[in-house]
């Protein structure tokens, strides 16, 4: 079977390899669908620690075979599958909190288990058992369905805001998971307005249909939000990109009493923030870390795309077969589109 090995940084290699052998105790799972995240994009840049890996954590498939000790599981099911693989015994893990597990192994990115680039992917026990894998409701496709991933974390940060109807809402970030932001934000009922940096961003953010668009080629962000609220500033403004400058800023865009939301990670070689602590302070503002969610976040995006509630549709804008992942990879990094997708058995 084919494979995308990363080798080093910006360096994808599709290889024949062995076809997987089936554990007692796990599954095969014949992929149809993975996206590029964001965070794959970030270790292609940068290279990791080990020599070789198989990326892939937004993945959806069919189970080709199941081990004998397995009983939930069975030939045919559709399955989706995300990254996170938690201990199920520290602390966090005993009081539900999953995402925040000291032990946390991931699908893809973890070198210990191997992602979904590849056109058959070994799920163990422990992702099984331990992981975050959910039934495809019926009529959902395979493309779709491995968007339940970016979508989950989306989610779990407006449960954190606990974002409703009429707040305002500000998304700095324009890529996927901005869109996402933005047009939950609205099923719950808010208002949403997403800034962008440039033409072709604003073209694709337009097709989620936003409350307003901020554009820094003639906007100023802090003003254009005090404009848009009257002088208040936002109910909510979420840093949904790797900038500290951002979350710098995101302080003067929110009204007394509002929420900061540091949804994107920033490069470890720069995590400093300066935010001002007068306005935080007696303006009661609060600052809130948002990462990744608890497995029920998987199965309620998978029921919200069923539902149809969110137009996942315009979210995936690039395709490409698996023999041309490296493609995939540079398309994504070149931020031409939203959403890139491979389908390995698909035909260049």
């Amino acid at each position: 079977m084919k494979t995308a090995v990363q080798t080093g940084p910006r360096t994808l290699e599709v290889r024949e390899v062995a076809e997987p052998t089936l554990p007692d105790d796990g599954l095969i799972l014949h992929v149809k669908a993975v996206g590029v995240c964001g965070s794959d994009l970030r270790r292609w840049r940068q290279g990791v620690d080990a020599n070789e890996f198989v990326p892939g954590h937004e993945v959806a498939g069919v189970v080709e075979a199941v081990g004998p000790d397995v009983t939930h599981f069975r030939a045919g099911d559709r399955l989706a599958v995300a990254p996170d693989i938690h201990c199920n015994q520290c602390w966090y893990c005993q009081r539900g909190l999953y995402n925040l597990c000291d032990n946390m192994r991931f699908l893809g990115i973890s070198p210990e288990f191997p992602g979904g680039f590849a056109e058959k992917l070994v799920l163990p026990n422990a992702v099984l058992t331990r992981g975050i894998v959910h039934a495809i409701p019926d009529g959902l496709g395979y493309d779709i369905a491995a968007m339940a991933e970016p979508c989950s974390s989306v989610l779990a940060a407006h449960a954190k805001t606990n974002t409703s109807l009429n707040d305002f809402v500000v998304i700095i970030g324009a890529g996927p998971i901005g869109v996402l932001l933005a047009a939950t934000a609205q099923l719950r009922g808010a208002r949403a307005v997403i800034v962008v940096r440039s033409e072709t961003r604003r073209r694709l953010v337009e097709r989620f249909s936003p409350d307003a668009i901020i554009d820094l080629r003639t906007d100023d962000m802090i003003e254009k939000t005090q404009q848009l609220t009257e002088g208040r500033g936002a109910d909510i403004v979420i840093c949904a990109n790797p900038d500290v400058a951002t979350q710098t800023a995101a302080v003067h865009m929110t009204r007394k009493g509002g929420k900061i939301v540091l949804f994107g990670g920033v490069p470890k070689s720069n995590p400093m923030a300066s935010l001002d602590s007068n306005l935080l302070h007696y303006g009661e503002r609060e600052v809130i870390g948002s990462f990744s969610y608890h497995p029920t976040m998987h199965a309620l995006a998978l029921d919200l795309y069923r539902q149809g509630a969110l137009p996942i549709e315009c979210l995936i804008t690039h395709r490409f077969p698996l023999d041309d992942v490296a493609a995939a990879f540079e398309t994504a990094n070149d931020g031409v589109g939203l959403k890139v997708l491979v389908e390995p058995e698909a035909i260049g």
